[in-house]
């Protein structure tokens, strides 16, 4: 007689049972695996949706100063898109403080309901990168720049991606009536404020350098 080789731990099927009746007990033995790190990206990307949901409220009657009035929402979704893809930025916190950046200081926001709606850590970076808006506008600039050094590298990362967006506005699509000296300041303070904050991410830098010195180039031509 014969005898085949068997694989271990391979069992043939008893008289009567069937491929689907070995499957369902053997899902019986194994419990439904979890994977911690996809659903805590899905929650990441669930929550970032609410904040944009929750920053478009915000800012819905607002507009940005460029010729075309462009929606204000437009800036902190360009800033977080910066953040992702030219810095590489995946730190959630990060990312939903650059969504909502502006919604303490130029709305009606409250920085108790930033913390009730996305935690301490989004509401703290925030406020790290709010004005007084209470002070006049050049007492606020020189602010930025000497409290910059002293931000947490979250709040430099969004100082970083605000400071390089507003410029891309400045160059191209300046308010009609800020003249080439305004510009060329604008572009002056930001640089100052980005220098504050190397060593944060280079590659954001790299990309801020490179729109700075287009941009002083196109303003030098006039």
């Amino acid at each position: 007689m014969k005898y085949h080789a068997r694989s271990p731990g391979c069992r043939s099927a008893t008289p009567g049972q069937t491929e689907g009746a070995r499957g369902s007990r053997a899902r019986q033995h194994h419990p439904r695996r979890s994977y911690p790190h996809l659903e805590a990206a899905i929650n990441d990307i669930a929550l970032l949706r609410e904040a944009l949901h929750f920053a478009a409220d915000k800012h819905r009657f607002q507009r940005r100063k460029d010729p075309a009035a462009s929606p204000y929402i437009n800036h902190p979704i360009a800033a977080t898109e910066l953040l992702a893809r030219a810095g590489g930025v995946t730190d959630s916190v990060t990312l939903l403080a650059a969504v909502l950046h502006d919604t303490v200081e130029d709305t009606e926001t409250t920085p108790a309901e930033l913390e009730a709606r996305f935690g301490a850590e989004v509401r703290a970076v925030v406020e790290e990168v709010t004005d007084d808006k209470s002070l006049p506008r050049e007492e606020r600039k020189r602010r930025q720049v000497e409290h910059a050094p002293h931000l947490s590298k979250r709040a430099k990362l969004v100082k970083l991606a605000d400071k390089t967006f507003n410029p891309l506005d400045v160059i191209h699509h300046p308010p009609p009536k800020w003249t080439l000296e305004r510009r060329r300041e604008y572009l002056d303070w930001s640089a100052d404020i980005v220098a504050a904050c190397r060593g944060t991410n280079p590659a954001m830098e790299w990309y801020f350098d490179e729109v700075l010195a287009q941009g002083r180039a196109l303003l030098a031509a006039g």
